[in-house]
């Protein structure tokens, strides 16, 4: 059990957001495919992804233990959404932070060369990582990405709700029993581990995670100590079961995936409730100038309309977008 122990002003300081970003997301795909008896819930994209990875995932593979802690990929990639973005981050992650993670991972014999060649900060080996998250999220996420953020912007604005009408002690209650339990001052969460985390003023984020164990984890920078630590709650649960959460696997959803490319056809259902090039970017996982260049060639397809709106160009579904979109099941 890990008990979070809250002041008065944890509570004020305490803030929702939207995702634990690209990079985390990815490694935590990694991480269910491996996993046996995984859930209903992400039998179909298990089903869809399972051997697509290939050999390429191998680095990641090689940071996963079969038992013990795991890293933290918040801590060596941030939580930007463009999966990019957080490639640069780990990229540039203190050598100090990279040992930290590292030094305590029980790694497979014929991995432990290698990792600690990483923890000794050589590139070569950070390059393959950096790949293998690029070559993931693009196989994994990126194809599924309109209904991933869609999922945990929902789940966010839930949340939101919660904390309009009963303020952060009755979101606390609420949060995801029965893997925590408000105790007011100290909020307890379910875990392997034993341990008593007093925030001390610094408050707490809470993030819906999309691919993450069904377990709420507690993320805490050990080379930033006065951040506010990061409380991930799965926003996938066993109520989801049976719920639009993929679209995939039918012959429907190949075809777009054929006709336009699978990011180019994950763009196209982003778009559908509207959104700006830096919006896209984020639901992509990719850079604004690669979600742009996507959005130009749909738009020269009459699929979608552009227009700008001071600083922002908004991008919007064409009536030939909606058709395309509603006769693959896409949107109903």
């Amino acid at each position: 059990m890990k008990r979070i122990h809250f002041t008065a002003e944890d509570l004020a300081r305490t803030r929702l957001a939207t995702t634990l970003g690209a990079a985390a997301e990815t490694f935590d795909g990694v991480r269910l495919l491996r996993q046996r008896g995984l859930g209903p819930a992400f039998r179909p994209w298990q089903a869809s992804v399972r051997g697509r990875l290939g050999g390429r995932a191998k680095p990641l593979s090689a940071l996963l233990p079969a038992q013990g802690p795991v890293i933290d990929m918040v801590s060596l990639a941030g939580d930007a959404p463009s999966i990019e973005e957080a490639v640069d981050h780990f990229l540039g992650a203190p050598r100090d932070l990279m040992r930290i993670e590292l030094e305590n991972i029980d790694f497979h014999p014929s991995h432990r060369s290698w990792a600690q060649s990483l923890m000794d900060g050589d590139r070569e080996a950070r390059l393959e990582v950096a790949a293998a998250l690029r070559h993931c999220h693009r196989v994994g996420l990126a194809p599924f990405a309109g209904r991933v953020h869609s999922h945990l912007v929902a789940k966010r604005s839930a949340y939101m709700h919660t904390l309009a009408e009963t303020g952060v002690e009755g979101l606390l209650a609420r949060l995801c029993t029965p893997l925590t339990r408000w105790r007011p001052p100290v909020l307890e969460v379910r875990h392997a581990r034993d341990a008593d985390v007093h925030l001390g003023g610094r408050g707490l984020v809470i993030t819906p995670t999309f691919f993450s164990s069904p377990q709420v984890e507690l993320l805490q920078s050990p080379l930033e100590p006065d951040r506010a630590p990061v409380l991930a709650v799965p926003a996938v649960t066993g109520a989801d079961v049976g719920t639009p959460l993929w679209d995939i696997g039918e012959s429907t959803d190949r075809s777009l995936g054929d006709l336009l490319g699978r990011t180019r056809a994950a763009a196209l259902e982003a778009v559908a409730d509207g959104c700006n090039t830096t919006q896209l970017s984020r639901r992509l996982g990719i850079s604004a100038a690669a979600a742009s260049h996507h959005a130009g060639v749909l738009r020269e397809a009459k699929l979608i309309t552009t227009r700008r709106e001071g600083k922002a160009v908004l991008h919007a579904l064409t009536p030939l977008g909606t058709a395309l979109l509603e006769a693959t099941g896409r949107i109903g």
